[in-house]
């Protein structure tokens, strides 16, 4: 399968859910080429921004289960 580099943008509006999705980066770190977050405190809500590079069953492995968490929400964009 051909490898694709492409961003992962998380939105985090349930911050109870951050061991779970620091579970979820950790497990796919082989594809994580860097990673950025910034909390934005007075609105109660994180972004996390990945950019990487995997094959689109790796990428869909972990923008998938990072969207069915609960009060988080995850888009992938690669390249063609």
């Amino acid at each position: 399968m051909e490898k694709r580099i492409g961003t992962i943008t998380i939105l985090i509006k349930d911050r109870l859910q951050s061991a779970e999705i620091n579970r979820l980066l950790s497990e796919h770190a082989d594809i994580i080429l860097c990673r950025q977050g910034l909390p934005f405190h007075d609105r109660s809500v994180a972004v996390i921004s990945l950019i990487v590079e995997g094959t689109m069953a790796q990428i869909n492995g972990l923008t998938g289960p990072l969207g069915r968490l609960q009060g988080v929400a995850s888009k992938a964009v690669v390249t063609g």
